[in-house]
């Protein structure tokens, strides 16, 4: 590692130390507004329940969601993107794979 490359890793590294102690602010933030999970699934004209299923969550799961007490995180926040963007291809392609005769959740 060349000198340049070591003394910006370095720097860096301080920053960050700083940032995490609060004694500096971040240069720049990336923030993601919270899908509104209850708009979302009204938009598909499906039950809770049946949305639940459809999308492999618990029924409290989807309810905590629409209620504001929990946040989706990972693959189901992903998922909610697509159901907001293309509902009825997300909605299709989900049916789709419940319908095959190896899926285990038929």
């Amino acid at each position: 590692m060349d000198d340049l490359l070591f003394d910006q890793l370095q720097e860096s590294i301080t920053e960050a130390g700083a940032i995490h102690k609060g004694n500096a602010a971040p240069s720049r933030e990336f923030r993601f507004d919270n899908p509104d999970v209850k708009a979302i699934r009204e938009n598909t004209g499906l039950s809770q329940s049946k949305f639940a299923y459809l999308i492999g969550v618990s029924l409290k799961t989807l309810q905590n969601w629409e209620q504001g007490k929990r946040d989706p995180q990972g693959p189901s926040r992903a998922l909610l993107t697509i159901f907001s963007s293309q509902p009825n291809m997300a909605i299709a392609a989900l049916r789709e794979r419940n319908a095959h005769p190896m899926c285990p959740n038929r």
